[in-house]
């Protein structure tokens, strides 16, 4: 699986040997974990004989709120060259990390959170249209609560891992939010320690820095020695990004 970063990001991910999570109330789709994916509004005659369905609509919905907020996601993809995933998240100035699964899910453990999965799952896109109810339905309402997204990120062809409620121990901010004046505990990210064969690849964006080049590749190489990197390149022929083996560094 390939992760997309900053070179922030990617710095804390090396030079630190962790995997790198974001509070679900923090990404660029508003949609994205959102509580109305779910449909709470059928409520059963049966379940009102103490309190009328408006309120027991909120008890429920406010359960998926509650999840969202405690919610960190490693957000990841099955791909290192979409032009539009090197946009979304670095402006081609960053890295995109590839990683080997097998060897991370031998060092996530739910002593990072409340509860954690170990093996990264993938996204499945829909139409919000179809939104299951809630109280008729068999649905593992958490898991499509998380693993749901709009038809619109397809392209992503995302995989995820989570932690509900991560550790203060394994929380940090990136360098540049240290200097705010006004902390938002949902801006920490969650880091979990991984092992250093762990990181398979580097990918460098078509208009880093030579400068930050130079860091990443050190650093990268610091940390597994075996590393492959390459740098992203247009394809002025067919609108496509190719990676080019960068073969003495």
């Amino acid at each position: 699986m390939y992760k997309y970063l900053d070179i922030n990001g990617a710095k804390m991910m090396l030079y630190h040997n962790t995997l790198m999570y974001a509070n679900a109330t923090t990404f660029n789709d508003p949609f994205d974990c959102h509580p109305s994916l779910i449909d709470f509004s059928k409520v059963p005659s049966e379940k009102c004989k103490i309190w009328d369905a408006r309120v027991i609509e909120d008890l429920e919905s406010n359960r998926y709120i509650n999840n969202r907020n405690d919610l960190w996601i490693c957000c990841l993809s099955k791909v290192y060259d979409s032009l539009l995933m090197w946009s979304y998240y670095n402006k081609h100035t960053g890295v995109c990390l590839g990683l080997n699964m097998e060897y991370i899910k031998k060092y996530i453990h739910v002593g990072y959170g409340m509860m954690v999965n170990t093996q990264a799952r993938e996204v499945k896109y829909s139409d919000i249209i179809n939104k299951p109810d809630y109280y008729r339905d068999r649905e593992d309402f958490f898991s499509y609560q998380v693993f749901t997204k709009a038809k619109a990120w397809e392209h992503e062809q995302e995989m995820r891992l989570y932690i509900i409620k991560p550790s203060p121990m394994f929380m940090a901010f990136l360098p540049h939010q240290q200097e705010k004046n006004e902390l938002d505990w949902k801006e920490f990210r969650s880091f979990i320690k991984i092992g250093p064969e762990c990181f398979d690849s580097v990918y460098l964006g078509v208009n880093i820095s030579p400068n930050d080049k130079e860091k990443i590749i050190r650093l990268a190489q610091k940390v597994n020695p075996e590393i492959k990197v390459y740098q992203m390149i247009p394809d002025t022929s067919s609108f496509n990004l190719i990676a080019s083996k960068e073969e003495e560094i």
